[in-house]
């Protein structure tokens, strides 16, 4: 499953995973939220949480967490990710060097500082 996370600035969308994400989750949550947003802002900024809720991606979820990237190749222009997993966080140290926006980890106890830096410059909701 994937939680919205209110209270951010427009332009903001905060996503938390929370046990094994799938396809249908992309579908039904993470997707529209991001289209929402390149409606109203040609750049967004992205706060992704895969606490220790979060449980892994199976084949599906994975591709379309990649697809919703590559489908908006430069409309990401911060994207904060929150986790302690090793295999999270070698993916994004990894991958990071080919989104063409900012990419920047946060281990778990440091979510707030993670939100802090994705909306910094903002204004408030």
């Amino acid at each position: 499953m994937i939680e919205l996370i209110d209270g951010l600035p427009d332009g903001v969308v905060g996503l938390v995973a929370i046990g094994q994400i799938e396809s249908a989750d992309y579908d039904a949550v993470a997707a529209p939220a991001v289209h929402k947003a390149l409606e109203r802002h040609p750049r967004i900024r992205v706060i992704h949480v895969l606490d220790d809720r979060f449980d892994g991606y199976t084949a599906g979820g994975a591709l379309q967490d990649a697809i919703l990237g590559l489908a908006h190749p430069r409309s990401f222009d911060r994207i904060a990710v929150v986790s302690d997993a090793d295999s999270i966080r070698r993916l994004v140290t990894l991958a990071g060097w080919s989104i063409p926006g900012e990419v920047k980890l946060f281990p778990n106890r440091e979510r707030e500082q993670a939100t802090a830096w994705a909306v910094e410059g903002l204004a408030a909701p």
